[in-house]
């Protein structure tokens, strides 16, 4: 394999939790009298950090956020996780493969770290993810598509930003790697491949990640 670290972003490429949450945010911001619809949630705030809603929402409006607005919306995304968060189908025989293989892999996420362990713990991926290699935007105050999330992953892990590939399946996500200096494979499970601009490849099946990481490099 080419490179050295695969950063796995978490939100749609490890879990499938992309549907739920952007399902209780649109309704929750509605709730607020911040009408959004499911669609909207996507386009506006997928892959991003917590600080970007507060920032759109008073930006188009004027008004602030409640101040308890992140610990209701992870309350019930928590409650939901617990019912219904499955892990992104064939993401195991991928993180197997790599684990086999002696690849060095991490997970770079807008979400917070409580966030990332209750989904892991829910589906099973706390197996493949242990202290050390879980690096949420907490870590760094800015989330995507600032790169600094994935430069601070890359730094931690000792490996050179231009060693390290990204899995990301949205816009914001792929423009953080891009701006790290990374390669980058869009998933296109959630996302058109047309929004996944300045992308290595495109893949909609994880089964179909192993062979494009083991190309070889076009230099």
């Amino acid at each position: 394999m080419r490179y050295d670290l695969v950063i796995f972003d978490n939100d749609g490429v490890l879990v499938d939790s992309e549907p739920i949450s952007n399902t209780i945010l649109a309704a929750y911001l509605t709730e607020l009298g911040h009408p959004t619809s499911y669609e909207d949630s996507l386009r506006d705030y997928m892959g991003s950090a917590m600080h970007r809603i507060h920032d759109l929402v008073r930006e188009r409006t004027g008004q602030a956020l409640p101040a308890g607005f992140d610990d209701t919306f992870h309350a019930r995304v928590f409650d939901a996780f617990e019912r219904e968060l499955t892990a992104v189908d064939g993401v195991v025989d991928v993180l197997g493969k790599l684990r086999a293989d002696g690849v060095p892999y991490c997970v770079a996420s807008s979400g917070s770290h409580e966030r990332i362990r209750v989904g892991h713990r829910t589906t099973g991926l706390d197996r493949w993810f242990g202290e050390g290699i879980v690096f949420s935007a907490q870590d760094v105050g800015r989330g995507k598509p600032a790169p600094d999330l994935f430069l601070h992953a890359a730094r931690a892990m000792g490996v050179a930003p231009e060693r390290c590939v990204v899995i990301e399946d949205s816009p914001l996500g792929v423009r953080a790697a891009v701006a790290a200096g990374m390669d980058v494979y869009g998933f296109t499970a959630m996302t058109s491949a047309a929004e996944l601009v300045g992308v290595n490849g495109h893949f909609d099946a994880m089964e179909e990640l192993l062979a494009l990481l083991a190309q070889p490099s076009a230099a």
